[in-house]
Order: C-alpha cells, then structure tokens, then sequence
C-alpha cells in the first residue's frame, strides 16, 4: 500500500482529481488494465485491497468484479516520479477485461507472461478426469512417472549440451522444464513458488553481503 508520504505527494490538481491507474498482474507481469482513480477511490482500495475505481461516464466509484465476480486484489501499489499516475500490482479473479480475455490489452504477452499461463495450464490439467492430453496423463500417472521424466529430461539436456547440439539443447531444456512444472503441481506447488525462493536467497546474500 502506498506509506502516508506517498499519499501526500499526489499531485492531484494535475491530474484534475483524477489519477491514471494501471493494473499489472502480480506474477505474470501482464498488463491487465486502465482506470481512474479519485481520493475517495484510492482510499477505498488501499482499506479493502480490492481494485476501486471512479466511472468517469456514471460519476460514481465501482469496484471491479463487483458485478461479475472477477475481482483485483492488490498485493502492491507504487506512484511513479511525478506523482501523477499510479501502478496497482494485483491477483486477478478469472478473467479481467469484459469481453472474456485475461487482459483489457489482449494479444500483448511478454515471453514471462506465457510461461505464467504455461505453469497455469498445467496445473488444470491436473484436474481434468476425463481427458486425452500428455500433461493429464502425466498427472493421473503420478509422482514415480513424472519424477521418472524429469530424471531422462536431465540426462538428455546433458547429453545434448555435451554434443555441442543447440537445437536440441533447446529442445531438451524446454521439456525439462515442462516436466519439472509438472512435477511441482504434483507436489501442489508452482513455479511462483520458485521464483519466491530465488528472490528470498538475493535477498538474504544482499543482507550477508
């Protein structure tokens, strides 16, 4: 949430009592949406950690996911050099934008954003009984299958990079990772998971430093 230094540094004449907001999503690092915020909006998100912005066409405060559901809970908020436009990292319920796609900026995904939505498929296939793919025959075939895959996914990565083969480097690395996110949804855990442990070792080697 944003300190009380920030809050006061709002230029809010600037922007005529409106501030530009911009939603990003907390993992994946896609840009979800756009909005506008005035204090009494800011103020309601920062209370409820719930994305509320002002409808500038209805002149009110509306919370997103209100109607549908589909709500942005905030995990961070920052204001950018001048004061006059706000960034909301948050976890988005389902999908955001109201013509059904996960972003109101559709079609723009960055190479970390698809793996995001990689880990995501993977893990509802998890769930799927009835279904004829590879990854739901993975899960359904457990933990000594797929820790069998990643241990031959290791061992051709190896094998390929020793050859000087990058093609298949590539290759080979990329199944590995697949059946490594596999198996990390069999142990109910995901790649965020990984990149919480990578971020809290940075950290705790800065502070040794």
């Amino acid at each position: 949430m944003l300190n009380t230094h920030q809050l006061l540094s709002i230029n809010w004449e600037k922007v005529n009592g409106l501030m530009p907001c911009i939603i990003q999503h907390f993992i994946s690092g896609e840009v979800l949406m756009h909005g506008y915020m005035n204090d009494k909006a800011l103020d309601d998100t920062q209370r409820h950690k719930i994305v509320t912005f002002y409808s500038r066409t209805r002149e009110k405060l509306w919370i997103k996911g209100g109607k549908s559901g589909h709500f942005l809970h905030v995990l961070k908020m920052n204001i950018d050099c001048d004061c006059d436009v706000l960034l909301i990292l948050a976890n988005s319920i389902n999908l955001t934008c109201h013509i059904q796609k996960s972003s109101c900026f559709f079609g723009e995904k960055t190479h970390f954003t698809y793996l995001f939505y990689l880990d995501k498929i993977i893990k509802n296939k998890k769930y799927l009984k009835y279904n004829s793919s590879y990854t739901t025959s993975l899960h359904q075939q457990g933990i000594n299958r797929i820790s069998q895959k990643v241990g031959e996914e290791v061992v051709e990565v190896v094998i390929s990079v020793l050859n000087k083969n990058k093609i298949d480097f590539i290759n080979e690395s990329s199944d590995l990772i697949y059946h490594l996110l596999v198996l990390l949804h069999n142990q109910n855990l995901d790649f965020n998971d990984l990149i919480n442990n990578l971020r809290n070792r940075r950290i705790h080697k800065n502070i040794n430093k």
